[in-house]
């Protein structure tokens, strides 16, 4: 059953019934894309795992990890020693290969939302379903990996952004992520309201968002390069302690400004291939803005990082960051 729930979600289809079992415990279907697995036997180093994909519909690389670890648990070639939540996101984005429907669901995740849609709606289920997680399992120390891939290349292949909370990361996250072959970090400066920052904001999980390569179809994203990633959540998965790596493999960045798209007549001065972490000497022209104006890299050098000009008027069109020597 759980290799075929991916097939299930995006076809539409309701199984029934939605409890059930498998070798190493019991699955629950908690709505489309929703699906709670708990384990017969909790080791004693678990975590209340939520691991989501496909919150933007064209990420598919992630949507495929979690397939072959669902696949593995069902085959009992893995075992399952922690509670593990397991979310697609934005399903309709997904069956169409596309980024978004209406809006970017990637900044809905906040309790006060009161926006009207399908990708808001969405966005209040899927914090709804974090919250019941997470109250179930309430004695467990909390944990969020949100996976995406990038819409475009990167100097860093995989990286991870660590969003903005007052909770702190633990050491221990850093050497994971180093052992799971990322390559940089980003630190966030501010509240973001993306996935992983509800996680870390209201509920204190230790909580990141992934990127794991360049966006591509289904069947076309190189899973070889994602082993250690699989690794990692193998072992989470299964209520182990993941392999660890010195975080000197890792570099770390924090983000010193945010450009915001402010006018219909704006443009980055940049061309659509220059990969993330780019980096821009002081004098270069970044974008053009009839409202806010041109912004212009003054006596620090940036890199940039998520850039993409097609944003709705009042988001984000980019990240400007520079290095970091900390680790939190």
């Amino acid at each position: 059953m759980l290799g075929q729930w991916l097939d299930w979600t995006l076809d539409g289809e309701r199984p029934s019934p939605r409890i059930g079992r498998f070798p190493s415990g019991t699955y629950h279907l908690h709505g489309p894309g929703v699906l709670e697995l708990t384990p017969n036997i909790l080791r004693p180093g678990a975590h209340a795992c939520v691991f989501s994909a496909a919150i933007h519909g064209n990420e598919t690389a992630p949507v495929e990890l979690l397939g072959d670890w669902l696949s593995a648990l069902e085959a009992s070639s893995l075992q399952l020693g922690a509670p593990v939540l397991v979310i697609l996101g934005n399903i309709p984005a997904l069956k169409e290969q596309k980024r978004f429907i209406t809006t970017n669901l990637n900044r809905l995740f906040k309790r006060e939302l009161d926006a009207k849609g399908s990708e808001p709606d969405r966005a209040r289920e899927l914090m709804e379903a974090v919250d019941m997680f997470f109250n179930r399992h309430h004695a467990l120390p909390k944990l969020h990996y949100d996976l995406h891939t990038a819409i475009r290349g990167s100097l860093y292949t995989r990286f991870v952004v660590e969003p903005y909370a007052e909770t702190a990361t633990d050491a221990e996250q850093w050497q994971w992520l180093a052992a799971a072959d990322m390559q940089a970090v980003l630190h966030q400066h501010q509240h973001s309201w993306t996935f992983s920052h509800y996680s870390k904001h209201y509920h204190h999980a230790q909580a990141f968002t992934f990127e794991l390569g360049r966006v591509a179809p289904f069947g076309e994203n190189d899973m070889a390069a994602l082993a250690p990633m699989l690794t990692l959540l193998n072992k989470l998965g299964a209520g182990y302690e993941p392999p660890q790596q010195p975080v000197e493999s890792m570099v770390f960045f924090r983000v010193k400004h945010e450009l915001m798209r402010q006018a219909e007549n704006f443009s980055l001065c940049f061309a659509d291939d220059v990969p993330n972490f780019s980096r821009f000497e002081p004098g270069t022209c970044l974008a053009k803005d009839e409202v806010a104006g041109d912004f212009v890299v003054e006596e620090t050098p940036l890199h940039v990082v998520f850039p993409n000009a097609q944003v709705e008027i009042g988001a984000r069109a980019a990240l400007l960051v520079v290095p970091s020597h900390a680790i939190a």
